[in-house]
């Protein structure tokens, strides 16, 4: 299918009694979403209600014969389940429908599949992509040759999809390898980073709520940034300057989403390490999205998932130019990037926040030891810098973080 004509997409979301309405529309909303960061064009939902999956098809087969009538009325060129489905319900509905039908895990893979740019966010997306995909060949090959491409298709390709099970049980093998190398390369690069003494934050939220814009903002970056669901993938990290003058290192990483296939999380786990490792998290929130809370919640708990659980938070309600409802009241920043004096108090609250966790110090340092003098400009946050005639000396006063190797030097002195 040429990459300038949208796939007309029929979006189907069966809601079980324990999820409430509110958040059922929303994640049908995401799904839309999704479907259109995919280059597809939604045109119609449909939706039931049941007390169970139907193990055969997901919805009910009254269901399914509606959907079988509406797709001679209206011209649909794929069918989206906003749910996982399992190998035979994807081969049922496939053939009930006689239509390409695909579910919201392999619509997200399909994204990361465009959105993929370093040699490591491409493996990682095959890896996961032919993992899904592996126990869904039976009955596939024939299906797969008649789609000449499209959402669902992207990534390994169809000719490797259309192979035995061995060879892509062996391309597998090999991509884990591949990536054991590239994520001891990372590992090292953030060993590096660590016996650097840098402080290092990590952005972090749901998909679309802002951070690539604020960390362009920040860091003078030129990190890709555009009104869609997954706009990054690949991490970035650039050095933030504070201002009293303490240089650390920002990280933007991929926005997190509810229902995240947990193959994804896996397979993205050394991606995410860079969140594992910062000292500071900052949580991105859309303030204008009504179901900012669930948002908050998923973001959480992925964080916790990781490990990331004790790393210090700091809350950022973003887009409050938009219409929003009222914030909680606890302690939050609230900005919108299009305000220019919001960048300079994210930057003044970043500082006091990772004041908090530092502990005070008070040093004397003889004038020809510019090397300390450097360092304790660039890796502290260093309030007072005063030259003591009687003594001889500068004597220096500010915040040093317990993490740093700075911080030894700094208690050696005062012994």
């Amino acid at each position: 299918m040429p990459s300038n004509i949208k796939e007309r997409t029929l979006l189907i979301g069966c809601q079980l009694q324990d999820k409430n309405d509110t958040l059922f529309e929303s994640s049908m909303n995401e799904l839309a979403a999704l479907v259109q960061t995919a280059q597809g064009e939604p045109v119609m939902e449909l939706t039931q209600k049941r007390e169970r999956f139907h193990p055969a098809t997901l919805i009910g087969k009254g269901k399914v014969e509606e959907v079988r009538a509406l797709l001679e009325e209206i011209e649909v060129d794929l069918v989206v389940m906003n749910h996982e489905l399992t190998p035979s319900q994807i081969r049922n509905l496939g053939q009930a429908l006689d239509i390409k039908v695909i579910d919201r895990t392999q619509l997200i893979l399909d994204i990361f599949a465009q959105r993929a740019k370093s040699r490591e966010g491409k493996l990682q997306v095959e890896l996961a992509q032919l993992e899904y995909l592996l126990p869904r060949l039976s009955g596939q090959g024939v299906q797969l040759s008649r789609l000449g491409g499209g959402i669902g298709t992207r990534g390994p390709g169809e000719t490797k999809l259309e192979t035995d099970r061995r060879h892509i049980r062996n391309r597998i093998t090999d991509i884990k390898n591949q990536l054991k190398t590239v994520a001891s390369h990372r590992r090292r690069y953030r060993e590096r980073r660590k016996a650097n003494q840098v402080f290092q934050i990590a952005l972090v939220g749901y998909t679309n709520a802002g951070k690539s814009t604020w960390f362009n903002a920040l860091t003078d970056a030129d990190s890709y940034q555009e009104d869609l669901l997954f706009a990054t993938l690949d991490p970035m990290t650039r050095k933030l300057k504070l201002p009293a003058g303490m240089i650390t290192l920002l990280t933007d990483t991929v926005g997190f989403i509810q229902d995240l296939p947990t193959g994804l999380v896996a397979a993205f786990r050394s991606t995410l390490e860079e969140v594992t490792e910062a000292d500071l998290i900052i949580h991105m929130v859309d303030a204008s999205d009504p179901n900012r809370d669930k948002h908050q919640e998923t973001v959480m708990s992925l964080l916790k998932e990781l490990g990331a659980e004790k790393i210090p938070v700091l809350t950022v309600y973003n887009k409050v130019d938009r219409d929003h409802e009222p914030l909680p009241n606890y302690r939050a920043l609230t900005v919108s990037a299009f305000r220019k004096e919001d960048q300079q108090r994210m930057l003044e609250t970043i500082e006091t926040e990772i004041k908090s966790s530092m502990e005070g110090y008070k040093v004397s340092v003889t004038s020809d030891d510019g090397k300390l003098l450097s360092d304790l400009q660039r890796l502290t946050i260093l309030e007072k810098r005063k030259w003591d005639e009687e003594i001889g000396r500068y004597v220096c006063e500010g915040y040093v973080h317990p993490t740093l190797p700075i911080y030894d030097r700094i208690q050696s002195l005062n012994n």
